[in-house]
């Protein structure tokens, strides 16, 4: 596995890192990544399909890693990253991932702070946190290695590397994960 950083290729820009955000089995050979933003509604459909399909073929098909990808367009996009790594230091990323998922593109501060006291990190602590360098080099690590890869819009999908259309659906997955598998 490979750390992200500026001189890496493009094969290591997708290896699994061990600061990846995964579910599912890595050992099956199929990997998902997803580049994603929690304030774009395409993501979140596309976020809502790839549980579908973890649900109803099974989560040890394939792994799903979670990318940040906050666009400048979303103008809460990135504190909602911030807030998701920080739930991610306390071991609840996927937990936070969800719940703001399910807020319909509704990111403001307030709104983050209800999350994270929903997950029980307390508010002295998710404050602290929101400030901390190390939290916003995560999302700004994500944010290198998408651009790097040429991402440019959310979602963008990857299976085991090969870069995906943004078209999306269960059945999409489904076939991309088929495809992928080793013979």
């Amino acid at each position: 596995m490979h750390a992200i950083g500026h001189d890496t290729s493009r094969a290591d820009l997708l290896d699994l890192d061990p600061r990846d955000h995964l579910v599912g089995a890595p050992e099956t050979g199929v990997t998902i990544v997803l580049y994603g933003d929690f304030q774009c509604p395409f993501t979140a459909n596309a976020a809502a399909e790839v549980r579908e399909l973890r649900a109803t073929d099974g989560p040890e098909t394939f792994a799903y890693v979670f990318r940040q990808f906050p666009l400048a367009k979303h103008p809460d996009a990135y504190a909602a990253a911030l807030a998701s790594e920080i739930a991610a230091t306390q071991g609840k990323f996927w937990e936070m991932h969800d719940l703001l998922f399910a807020r319909d593109g509704d990111l403001h501060l307030r709104s983050l702070r209800a999350c994270a006291a929903e997950l029980g990190i307390d508010a002295e602590t998710f404050g602290t946190l929101l400030r901390d360098p190390d939290v916003a080099e995560r999302v700004e690590r994500d944010l290198r290695s998408g651009a790097s890869l040429g991402v440019t819009g959310t979602p963008t999908f990857f299976v085991n590397g090969e870069r995906k259309p943004s078209d999306h659906s269960v059945e999409l997955f489904r076939s991309w994960v088929a495809q992928a598998h080793p013979a």
